[in-house]
């Protein structure tokens, strides 16, 4: 075992990796997408793979939930294995009139509600962005595919059972555009270890109201986001 939570070998993962919160999820996407798939880890039945889409050597693995539980994954990807690029696929809620089930959200930037980053940067705020490069390759694979895609702010939380009464009414006044529970985290972590990061979400919820996927198209219903991930790769 080369870490504590991943048991690949050192050589297992393509310098390109594709992160999940859910191992379902990665699953469905190794078995689904790429050809000649192996199993590469498992401990906590936290899922890795490696295959190939198309002519591209691809990894998968899944991360948990939340900024904590995607930070060790990140950290021991990018000090162990000597991955260059992190795409995560996650979900989203948002309440931006507009903004409908299934749509797919690029995250620009993300604000937080965590204290990782400011717990990192010596208290300061830190501005947690996407790289330039894999954003404009995500929207210009977005035009050459047709998707719409919605490019800007998302929120990072550490509550899913928010207990601020406000924060929605701040997220619509700054019209940041969904809510998630790992991007700050995963762009601050990318930027300090001089690594490529981005995060894209299908929105998953309508927030304060009945419209949601269930946990069965959350799993293997986001076709869309994963094809535009696979195909904007082949740009790298």
């Amino acid at each position: 075992m080369i870490t504590p939570h991943i048991n690949a070998n050192k050589t297992d993962f393509s310098d390109i990796v594709i992160l999940t919160g859910d191992p379902i999820r990665t699953k469905y996407i190794a078995f689904n997408w790429l050809k000649n798939v192996v199993e590469i880890s498992n401990v906590r039945s936290m899922l890795g793979f490696t295959g190939m889409y198309k002519d591209i050597k691809v990894s998968i693995m899944s991360h948990g939930m939340g900024i904590p539980s995607s930070a060790i994954y990140i950290k021991e990807l990018l000090t162990f294995y000597n991955v260059k690029k992190i795409i995560r696929l996650g979900t989203c809620g948002s309440i931006i009139k507009g903004i409908n089930l299934k749509d797919i959200i690029i995250g620009m930037g993300a604000c937080t509600d965590s204290s990782f980053n400011r717990l990192r940067f010596n208290n300061y705020d830190y501005a947690a962005i996407a790289d330039f490069d894999m954003l404009n390759k995500f929207f210009e694979t977005s035009k050459k595919l047709n998707y719409k895609v919605h490019i800007g702010n998302l929120f990072s939380t550490d509550f899913f059972y928010t207990i601020d009464p406000i924060l929605f009414k701040l997220i619509k006044n700054y019209n940041i555009l969904g809510i998630d529970m790992e991007t700050a985290g995963i762009y601050s972590i990318a930027s300090e270890l001089n690594v490529q990061a981005i995060s894209v979400c299908t929105v998953s919820d309508i927030i304060n109201t009945s419209k949601s996927l269930n946990y069965i198209d959350r799993e293997s219903k986001l076709n869309k986001m994963i094809n535009l991930a696979l195909e904007s790769i082949l740009l790298f």
